[in-house]
């Protein structure tokens, strides 16, 4: 690489003077890939935003809860498109109102264990790369607390914070989303000390850039990209955590609350006559995850120095 392009680097210059964030949102948008991901994650809030305009029924109403025998669920019919579930719930309006529910959990626990854990992530990183003698130290002790954290199992963790905190919704956000600190800081660190050997870091020294400058304007941006891909792949694991802590009896205690994970939960003693129950929202929760993880990847590679054109 030459000196000039070595100092392009160095400014937060894409190919031909543009400037990092300019060229990856200009590569963003000619990427069908971010187009597929944008338009699934588009429609899932929009049916979350929407909810009571698809509907004309209550979530998780019991009026019809007399249809519902010990071995027969009744199927789609005139008035529920999609039949009802095991408790007699229209089960077309526990979907949609569980998309509310279920990806406000999952993205504000997700949010969370990102900021938390890139913060962390951020300054260990920064502190090894530019830091020198003290740097290593603060890298250390802060790895050190990461370490401890991995050594719990995030779902153990998550239950833990969470039977502290007690029951309700917040306390579920606030558990899963620490449960996801150690792995959003962890490759962070990891991606900032690849990049440090950069040449375009080597060029920012030469050049007397100031260290906060070089981490925060050169480094944490050519890094960010595998801790987006990560954070989209936790969407669907917090989801799942989510309707694990319901049915430990950590979750909210309002039962009218739908939630996918927790519709998956009640359905396993009803799969055999009635396997909507559980393929519904397992489908959903699928189609979302695959929607965020198909906007990820195009953002990780149109922030990716090596796949810029």
């Amino acid at each position: 690489m030459s000196i000039a392009e070595s100092l392009e680097k160095a400014d937060g210059l894409d190919d031909g003077g543009v400037n990092l964030w300019r060229g990856a949102w200009r590569r963003l948008r000619r990427s069908p890939t971010a187009w597929l991901g944008a338009v699934i994650v588009g429609a899932f809030l929009l049916v979350a935003l929407a909810a009571p305009l698809l509907t004309s029924y209550e979530p998780a109403s019991t009026q019809w809860a007399g249809q519902v025998g010990t071995s027969n669920v009744p199927g789609p019919s005139e008035d529920h498109v999609l039949g009802l579930d095991r408790f007699g719930s229209d089960l077309w309006t526990q979907l949609v109102y569980g998309a509310r529910t279920s990806l406000l959990y999952g993205v504000i626990s997700t949010l969370i264990g990102l900021v938390a854990g890139a913060t962390l992530g951020a300054v260990a990183g920064g502190f090894a790369t530019v830091g020198g003698r003290i740097g290593g130290v603060v890298d250390s002790a802060l790895m050190r607390l990461v370490d401890i954290m991995l050594s719990v199992p995030s779902l153990l963790l998550a239950v833990s914070v969470a039977a502290v905190l007690g029951q309700s919704g917040t306390a579920i956000v606030i558990a899963i989303g620490v449960a996801q600190v150690p792995v959003f800081a962890r490759l962070l660190r990891s991606s900032m000390l690849s990049q440090g050997q950069a040449d375009y870091v080597l060029a920012a020294n030469a050049l007397g850039l100031r260290r906060s400058r070089i981490v925060m304007s050169h480094l944490l941006p050519n890094s960010v990209g595998p801790t987006i891909v990560q954070a989209t792949l936790n969407l669907a694991t917090a989801i799942i955590e989510v309707a694990a802590l319901s049915y430990l009896g950590l979750g909210a205690p309002d039962p009218a609350i739908a939630e996918w994970g927790r519709m998956l939960v009640a359905a396993q003693d009803r799969f055999d006559e009635a396997p909507r129950l559980a393929v519904l929202p397992g489908v959903a929760i699928a189609v979302t995850a695959l929607g965020f993880t198909l906007l990820g990847e195009s953002l990780r590679e149109s922030l990716d120095p090596r796949s810029r054109r």
